[in-house]
């Protein structure tokens, strides 16, 4: 009885912490964005106040940290998830040039310090491995904010970032051998490592290949979420296992995982299930990583880690240009591009805690660095808001010029090195739906070369759609990510053609949130569903039920010769008071005319004169057209939008006239073939 009370009260207290830490972190945030400070602050101050060196409310930190490694795997998993080997190729030489020479410089430089300090020079190399990361998830965020993302140093940034997400992999890779806990001969050690990364690269290469893109497409037409998902998370933990039995990372395994599904056209579906998990486990590790930072190591030793932190700064804005200059981009994007990243990353925590296992950073070391990495965050929104007055008072100096005539670099932004990525869609269309009415709107946006993207949820309809060169993704418009993705924000029309009325209404609300400005046409069946739909941002609603009447009436008043005018009142009166756009039927005046109306053994019908003139009736006179021999009689001539009102012998039928003739059916179809007969000569 003793074993199972005992296991109820650590999960008791285990949920206590997980409660504590919800509540704490929700408080503490809001107040760190009142004040423009990023989460990951918040997350970090959050764990400094429940953990053991504070306030002490978390009871089994242990367990806290068995949930962050989901943090940790999730992270890893949404990297390779986000990252192409097509868009590397696009990016190579600003990820691989660039990222090399940041990350090679800092490392050395850091390595060059600890070892004139008296370190070791594997503990050297590693904390240069720690300081040459930079935050991605921060630097983003702001960067967005400040509509920068596109600028070249956004660009630069955007390719140094990527690298580093890419270098976490083989810096932790490497631990053990800097550590020495690598047994044998460490040369030999590095070959098996390397073996074992081909061998589990090349079990991914054959995942890609062969397997995953038929297990994805099977799941994707059971159209079940909960499955797909579920398949998501599988592959992650699944790959993540696999490479640990390999003595490799879970980390590791995780990115493979992401990278195997990334090169599917469910790749950016399967980013937006799994984000909301990886915002919730990366709390938790940011909180964990917060509860190992001891408050009085800071309170101890103030200035020496304000001094440190602010050498760190200064260290990172200087070799940073250094490295960039290589990319011959002008001066002072070089040097925004070195504020933007002077700060420690997330990834940093993640390296860290391995090094602090592998004994290649102390406990004491470990807390300066926490207090580093945690004021150099802090210190980030402060720095990019000064980094354009500082950076224009720089290139107020004579040297800034001087150094881009010797690097022979062009003031002008942008060069063809730094296009990082192909230019993204702007001022188009967005089809979310590839029925009948997506795939009709998507014929008429090629004729009119519209630019254009699809967004479908069948996995069938993406399939051919690739085969047929189409711009289709897969995924749920629901999602914000998939939304980002199609340029939502950038588009001047969404169009809306699904039949799911609870999925259209979260879209268009999703839609409108991104972009305030655009235009969101969504189709409905129903007309009681255009109020809701109205409510929450489309800015036209097409309800099939009432297109269909309006038609069907408009058809119908034609058939009993009912003046196009009346038609149109008719319309008009029962439109009155929707919140429909008051639009026209489909009957334009051409189309009205063109209606074959039946009487009693005979008929009134129009024949329009519409091809060429050599080759049809216009320039013709009257007389001289064979109406009356076929029996036919001419009621009257429609020209220019209104009706002749004198016919003579000597009027002669113009092109784009449209004749109202009466008589027999026999004898219309022998004047409407001898038209087509004259047109087709």
């Amino acid at each position: 009885m003793a074993r199972p009370s005992m296991l109820r009260a650590m999960n008791y207290s285990l949920l206590y912490d997980l409660l504590v830490i919800l509540l704490l972190s929700v408080g503490v945030t809001l107040l760190f964005n009142r004040i423009k400070l990023p989460s990951i602050i918040g997350f970090l101050v959050t764990g400094m106040l429940a953990g053991p060196y504070a306030l002490g409310l978390v009871k089994l930190p242990a367990k806290v940290d068995n949930v962050a490694e989901m943090g940790v795997i999730m992270l890893m998993f949404t990297i390779g998830l986000e990252f192409s080997v097509q868009s590397l190729g696009r990016i190579k030489r600003a990820v691989f040039l660039g990222g090399t020479l940041q990350v090679g410089l800092t490392v050395a430089a850091v390595a060059v310090l600890g070892v004139a300090a008296g370190n070791t020079f594997s503990s050297s190399v590693f904390w240069g491995f720690l300081l040459s990361l930079s935050s991605t998830a921060i630097v983003l965020r702001l960067m967005q904010e400040r509509m920068e993302v596109e600028s070249v140093h956004g660009q630069i940034v955007l390719a140094i970032l990527l690298f580093q997400d890419l270098a976490v992999v083989p810096m932790m890779l490497l631990i053990p051998l800097l550590s020495g806990q690598a047994s044998g001969n460490p040369a030999l050690a590095l070959v098996l490592m390397g073996a074992k990364i081909l061998g589990v690269v090349a079990v991914v290469g054959l995942g890609v290949r062969y397997l995953m893109p038929k297990v994805l497409l099977a799941v994707a037409r059971t159209r079940s979420r909960e499955l797909f998902l579920l398949t998501i998370i599988g592959t992650c933990l699944g790959v993540a296992v696999l490479t640990q039995q390999a003595g490799l990372s879970l980390a590791l395994g995780a990115f493979l995982a992401g990278l195997i599904i990334s090169e599917s056209e469910y790749s950016y579906e399967a980013v937006s299930s799994v984000l909301p998990f990886r915002e919730v486990f990366a709390s938790f590790f940011f909180v964990s990583i917060g509860m190992l930072f001891d408050v009085h190591v800071l309170l101890a030793h103030p200035v020496e880690i304000v001094l440190l932190t602010v050498g760190v700064i200064l260290l990172k804005m200087l070799l940073t240009p250094v490295a960039t200059a290589f990319l011959r981009a002008p001066v002072n994007e070089v040097l925004l591009t070195g504020m933007a990243l002077a700060q420690v990353g997330e990834f940093a925590f993640v390296l860290s805690r391995a090094g602090l296992q592998a004994g290649l950073i102390k406990p004491d070391s470990y807390q300066i660095f926490l207090a580093i990495s945690v004021l150099t965050m802090c210190a980030t929104p402060g720095v990019l808001a000064l980094a354009r007055p500082v950076v224009g008072w720089v290139m107020r100096l004579p040297w800034p010029l001087e150094l881009e005539q010797r690097l022979h670099v062009s003031p002008k932004p942008p060069t063809p090195a730094l296009a990082v990525e192909a230019p993204p869609l702007t001022d188009h269309l967005v089809v979310v739906g590839y029925g009948l009415n997506g795939r009709n709107l998507v014929r008429a946006a090629k004729f009119a070369h519209l630019p254009h993207i699809i967004l479908e949820a069948d996995a069938d309809k993406v399939h051919r759609g690739l085969k047929r060169g189409e711009r289709i993704i897969y995924g749920d418009v629901t999602h914000e990510h998939v939304l980002e993705h199609l340029g939502v924000a950038r588009a001047r029309v969404v169009v809306v053609a699904i039949s799911d009325p609870s999925a259209s209404l979260r879209a268009v609300a999703a839609i409108r949130r991104l972009n305030p400005l655009v235009c969101i046409l969504v189709r409905s069946l129903y007309v009681y569903e255009r109020k809701s739909l109205y409510h929450v941002g489309a800015t036209e609603v097409i309800a099939q039920e009432q297109e269909t009447s309006m038609e069907v009436l408009a058809h119908v008043l034609a058939r009993f010769l009912v003046p196009l005018a009346d038609i149109e009142e008719v319309i008009g009166e029962l439109r009155h008071g929707s919140h429909a756009m008051l639009r026209p039927h489909s009957l334009s005046s051409a189309a009205w005319s063109s209606i074959h109306v039946g009487l009693s053994g005979a008929e009134v019908a129009t024949v329009p004169v519409e091809a060429d003139p050599h080759t049809c009736l216009a320039g013709e006179q009257l007389s001289e057209v064979e109406l009356r021999r076929l029996g036919l009689c001419l009621l009257g001539i429609r020209r220019a939008g209104a009706m002749l009102e004198s016919i003579t012998t000597d009027t002669e039928i113009e092109l784009h006239d449209t004749l109202y003739v009466f008589g027999k059916p026999d004898k219309v179809k022998q004047l409407m073939g001898k038209i087509q007969v004259m047109e087709a000569a």
